[in-house]
C-alpha cells in the first residue's frame, strides 16, 4: 500500500516528506504541467491546419482550448506517470487557488489515475497542519477550475490578436493584456483629466445663526 501525493514545489516536497510515513511519496508538479501552445512547434500533426491552432483556443467550437504538455514539463509528467504506478491511492495537494485547482485537474486529465483519488489543502507547512489536511480531502472544485480556465482563455486572446497589431501600428516589442491594457486606459483618461484641469479662485463661506434663543 502506498499514496502518491502531487505538490507543487519541490521545496513543499521535500518538508512534507518528512511528516508523512514512509507508506507516502511526495512528488513536486513544478506548477503547471499543460498549457495553451506557446510556439508553433508545439502545436499538435493533427490540428496544425486550422487557422485557430496557433491561438490555441477554437473560437468557433464554444471557445474549445488547445491544452499541450510543454517541452520541458514531458520529463516531469514521465516521472509522475511511473510513480503512479506503484501508487493505490493519489493525492492532489496543489495550492488551494486557481491555479493550483487548475493544476490538479491537468494532472488528472494527463495521469488518468485508476486508483482513489482526493484533493488535499493545507494553510501552513507544518506536521499538524499536513496531518489534519490529511484528514479532510474533498474533491476538486470545477467551478474554480473553470474560473481559471476562462482567465487563461481571454489572456490568449486579447494578448494573441492585439498585441501584433500594436507592433505594426505604434512600435515593436508592446503587449495588450487582459489586465494591464484596462489599467493603462484609466491612467491614460485620468491623465488627460489632470491636464484638462483649469486652476480657479475658490472660497469658503462661515455662517452664525440664531432662531430664538439658539444659535448654531
Amino acid at each position: 500500500m502506498s499514496t502518491l501525493v502531487i505538490v507543487e514545489s519541490p521545496t513543499k516536497a521535500r518538508t512534507i516528506r518528512n511528516f508523512l510515513p514512509s507508506t507516502y511519496r511526495v512528488e513536486a508538479s513544478m506548477g503547471h504541467v499543460r498549457d495553451l501552445p506557446s510556439s508553433a512547434e508545439e502545436i499538435p500533426e493533427a490540428v496544425k491546419g486550422e487557422k485557430w491552432a496557433q491561438l490555441g483556443v477554437n473560437v468557433e467550437a464554444d471557445f474549445e482550448p488547445l491544452y499541450v504538455i510543454p517541452k520541458d514539463k514531458k520529463k516531469i509528467v514521465k516521472e509522475l506517470k511511473d510513480a503512479l504506478k506503484d501508487a493505490t491511492e493519489l493525492i492532489l495537494a496543489t495550492d488551494e487557488d486557481r491555479e493550483g485547482e487548475s493544476i490538479s485537474w491537468h494532472l488528472l486529465q494527463i495521469l488518468k489515475p485508476k486508483v482513489p483519488i482526493k484533493r488535499m489543502v493545507f494553510h501552513e507547512i507544518t506536521r499538524e497542519a499536513i496531518r489534519d489536511a490529511l484528514t479532510h480531502c474533498r474533491d476538486i472544485d470545477n467551478r474554480v477550475v473553470q474560473a481559471q480556465e476562462t482567465r487563461r482563455i481571454l489572456d490568449r486572446l486579447v494578448g494573441y490578436t492585439l498585441s501584433p497589431l500594436l507592433w505594426k501600428k505604434i512600435a515593436w516589442g508592446l503587449s495588450a493584456g487582459r489586465v494591464q491594457s484596462v489599467a493603462v486606459r484609466l491612467l491614460v483618461c485620468r491623465e488627460r483629466e489632470r491636464r484638462a484641469f483649469h486652476q480657479g479662485s475658490y472660497w469658503d463661506l462661515k455662517a452664525s445663526l440664531a432662531k430664538g434663543k439658539i444659535s448654531f
